[in-house]
């Protein structure tokens, strides 16, 4: 079968496990996708022996009765997380050519899984087809500032695919990989998904395990899948998700649902708040008349529509701006060339060695980051901007709550605009401001997703999104699965492609 990028990560798993595909077939068929569509430039790396291998072993496990829904199903995994078998870069020069002794959580349990280090997990036994461009350490908005080139959108070549996540939306749009693996700190999953249309979900914060998981910001950083469907994300959250207590302090000791099993649930009754601030002046009229066809859709399937809202919305920006940066300030700060990656060639003394080799190492923007962030926690400014930042934060996580006692889900755009052109004439401030409708739930830790929802300008996708109550992921799936069901906004797929 020639088609099998096509193919939902459902579609390929009942082929596999009726033995009308192999997993080396499959690997091989997506390799040789990637290879030809390298223009695009979503792939930092990819080693065809070591998927094959992998491809070889979920084979074995077929054969044998072990296979999970997952096995055999190619993977590419955004370079933020770590991996023995490919080299992991997060995009930046400081870590170019840096091999892991172990694997992320999330890849061992797709994969795998992680005895050889010590632990009990098999993995869902997925087959790694390679590591994907993204933003440098996931700061950034269009896959623009990675220090190995630009990812072009599969939907137009001229436009960014969104970031940080670029790398992992463009290879979904582009079928180089049935689905792929993400972080969303500010809006990564969402943003990227919304601009390729395809569907991304982040999970509750938590819900996911960090481990392994290059650090930006650590009390927003979280790890998420991405595909064509929701029942894809089901199937694929189900299998990354759960507690990492040896590893992960921060992941919720909450049994993982099967969320496969709900997705065809009515939502006949489903409150779905609309706040006016997701819809105000700042949202252009193509994104806005996206997201309204699809509110009436949702009517169509027996949802009501509540008005609801949340007036911190428009702080979100600073406030997130403020944490997430101050957080990277000590995250990074781990990257000095002592240990490992980059070391300045030529230095004086240890601390000209620490200055060249972060001056020679990080791109502008992670620069710029570091900088605020190390501003806002210095002596004489951490009350007046930290603290303070810290404190309408728990505003916003109680607005939300507020706001749930009106309504079951939340919906709105994803971002203000289509995706924009590469290169575009703008400040880091213009996509500061972009982020404004994801920003509030990642504040809030809460889950959140992009559904494909139709076109706007120049033909570009749009992508409605929902946003759920603390470890509702099985409603948000639901929800958008309905939605599929009615309309085909996912299927549609590049020209050319």
């Amino acid at each position: 079968m020639s088609e099998f990028h096509t193919q939902t990560v459902a579609g390929l798993s009942r082929l596999l496990q009726s033995g009308q595909a192999s997993a080396t077939e499959l690997a091989q068929h997506f390799l040789a996708r990637s290879q030809a569509r390298a223009d695009i430039n979503a792939y930092l790396s990819i080693d065809a022996d070591a998927t094959l291998q992998q491809a070889a072993l979920a084979d074995a496990r077929i054969a044998a009765g072990q296979a999970t829904p997952l096995t055999g199903v190619p993977v590419a995994h955004k370079d933020v997380f770590v991996t023995r078998d490919w080299p992991t870069t997060a995009a930046s020069r400081m870590l170019e050519n840096y091999r892991s002794p172990f694997d992320a959580t999330v890849v061992a349990r797709l994969g795998f899984g992680n005895r050889e280090q010590g632990g009990q997990d098999a993995g869902a036994g997925m087959v790694t087809l390679g590591k994907l461009n993204m933003d440098e350490f996931a700061m950034g908005a269009g896959t623009e500032n990675s220090a190995f080139g630009k990812t072009l959108n599969p939907w137009d070549l001229t436009r960014v695919p969104g970031g940080s996540s670029g790398g992992s939306s463009a290879a979904l749009a582009a079928r180089l990989a049935p689905c792929v693996t993400g972080t969303d700190t500010g809006g990564s999953i969402r943003q990227p998904s919304s601009f390729c249309g395809v569907t991304g979900i982040k999970p509750t914060y938590g819900r996911v395990s960090r481990y392994g998981m290059i650090a930006f910001a650590s009390s927003l950083d979280q790890a998420g899948p991405m595909a064509h469907t929701a029942e894809d994300c089901a199937l694929l959250l189900g299998a990354m998700g759960g507690v990492d207590a040896d590893r992960d302090a921060t992941s919720l000791d909450v049994p993982v649902e099967d969320y496969s099993l709900k997705l065809n649930d009515s939502i006949e009754g489903l409150r779905i708040g609309v706040p006016r601030e997701f819809l105000d002046e700042g949202l252009s009229d193509d994104v806005r008349a996206a997201v309204q066809d699809a509110l009436q859709e949702y009517q169509k399937l027996g949802a009501t529509l509540v008005d609801i809202s949340l007036p911190l919305v428009p702080v979100s920006i600073p406030v997130y701006y403020i944490i997430a940066p101050a957080e990277a300030s000590s995250n990074l700060s781990r990257f000095d060339g002592v240990r490992y990656g980059h070391r300045a060639a030529q230095y004086g003394d240890l601390t000209d060695m620490y200055e060249k080799t972060r001056e020679e190492g990080f791109g502008e923007e992670v620069k710029r980051r570091i900088l605020t962030g190390t501003y806002v926690l210095s002596h004489g400014y951490y009350d007046a901007y930290y603290l303070k930042a810290q404190q309408i934060r728990r505003l916003i996580a109680e607005q939300f709550q507020q706001a749930f006692a009106q309504c079951d889900l939340i919906a709105g755009p994803v971002a203000p605009r289509v995706a924009g052109k590469l290169g575009a004439d703008k400040t880091p401030l213009d996509d500061y401001l972009a982020d404004i409708y994801t920003l509030p739930a990642s504040l809030a830790g809460l889950p959140a997703m992009s559904v494909p929802a139709g076109f706007g300008d120049a033909g570009m996708p749009v992508g409605l999104q929902l946003i759920g109550n603390y470890l509702q992921e099985g409603r948000l799936l639901n929800a958008a699965h309905r939605f599929q069901q009615a309309t085909d906004w996912h299927l549609r797929t590049p020209q050319g492609i």
